[in-house]
């Protein structure tokens, strides 16, 4: 099997590679916004979603009522509706951009996954090897340099509706992520000066800092969040704020904006934008759960070649492959839960107190936080 897809032309490969990913994230995508609902019923004490059912499973038996109550057709039904719903492009806009923007947006939020390791396997040497579509050895400067850019897609959609509101929403979007991006920055930064120790090779890989949680010890299978719980919050929160989710969701305050940057757009285009977000919070929860809480190893100072080893299943890699993908997507769901969870418990702040909590709050904690880890790895490692 590896064999055959090595021999694929790199054309073939790539173009599969980008088939993949759209055709993962669009449906995750969806059914986060599905189970973004259910998740506000379960909170609220309310049913959620319950009614939509294609006539054709109405007379099904137990399957159709089943699935009907969990609510699965309405993901089908919110899909067409987007897809073929009229899509209206406003006189006054500025439409070649109006149109780029959220093209843009979909599309960023795609390719950070392209460096995003997944899980691993074992290969016929009992090493660890991970899966990925690029494996780069920046992969944390990867995902940060084209995350980032993300923010220009809200600015253009802003900025081409050639209306008040949208435009506010894509300033506070920009100002937002300027605050916010150095405490997420810096608080990686002791978890890469950990991982990089003296006289080994420098590396940014993501993949690397998942191998540092599986190596044997106290601190060599201790995940991060536990050795660096400042570090593991201040990104969380940070996350937060980069992926303008509630309580920083000033780009696209109903209350104050009517609808924020998006105010002017409407079906597809509309549906895009909000891919395009549920795709930043998956790829931000999986980048969370290799950097502090253990990617696919399964438990704290148990690796993922220990429990396949205690499975019996070294010589079958795509049963280990397959395992490891489900440990890591688990951890990634609970991290997306989370997300969700805060968005329907905490009030939105006000847009001082955003400013306020990036720069006099996390920017002095997570700087403060850099300075005594950079000493005590020097002090360690003497």
């Amino acid at each position: 099997m590896v064999e055959f897809w090595t021999s694929l032309p790199l054309f073939v490969q790539m173009l599969i590679k980008g088939l993949a990913v759209i055709g993962v994230i669009f449906p995750i995508a969806g059914a986060s916004s599905m189970a973004e609902r259910k998740v506000a019923a379960w909170i609220q004490n309310r049913p959620g979603p319950n009614r939509a059912i294609p006539f054709w499973f109405r007379w099904v038996p137990v399957i159709g009522p089943f699935l009907q109550r969990l609510g699965i057709f309405h993901l089908m039904s919110d899909g067409l509706k987007m897809l073929f719903k009229e899509d209206p492009l406003p006189g006054h806009v500025n439409k070649v951009y109006f149109i780029l923007a959220p093209i843009v947006a979909v599309t960023l939020a795609f390719t950070t996954v392209a460096v995003v390791p997944f899980g691993a396997y074992l290969n016929r040497g009992g090493q660890v090897v991970p899966l990925m579509l690029a494996n780069v050895d920046v992969g944390i400067l990867a995902v940060f340099a084209v995350a980032s850019l993300g923010v220009y897609a809200l600015i253009l959609a802003g900025w081409s509706a050639n209306s008040k509101y949208p435009f506010l929403g894509s300033i506070r979007a920009s100002a937002q992520l300027i605050s916010y991006e150095l405490s997420l920055t810096i608080s990686v930064l002791p978890v890469f000066l950990w991982i990089n120790i003296p006289g080994g090779d420098g590396t940014l890989s993501l993949a690397r800092v998942v191998e540092f949680q599986s190596r044997a010890g106290f601190w060599g299978g201790l995940w991060f969040v536990f050795l660096m719980p400042v570090s593991a919050l201040v990104f969380l929160v940070a996350l937060f704020a980069e992926t303008n989710r509630l309580p920083f969701d000033m780009a696209e305050g109903e209350p104050d904006l009517v609808g924020g940057f998006h105010t002017e757009y409407g079906a597809f285009k509309w549906a895009l934008f909000f891919v395009a977000e549920y795709s930043h919070m998956l790829v931000g929860s999986a980048v969370f759960t290799l950097l502090f809480l253990g990617g696919w190893n399964p438990l704290p100072w148990i690796s993922l070649a220990q429990f396949a080893g205690w499975l019996g299943l070294e010589g079958s890699p795509i049963l280990v492959g397959t395992i490891s993908i489900v440990i890591f997507l688990g951890k990634v769901l609970g991290v997306i839960f989370l997300f969700m969870w805060v968005r329907w418990t905490v009030p939105r702040f006000r847009y001082d107190q955003i400013m306020k909590l990036g720069w006099s709050g996390l920017l002095p904690l997570v700087i403060g936080n850099l300075i005594v880890y950079a000493l005590a790895i020097a002090l360690i490692q003497k």
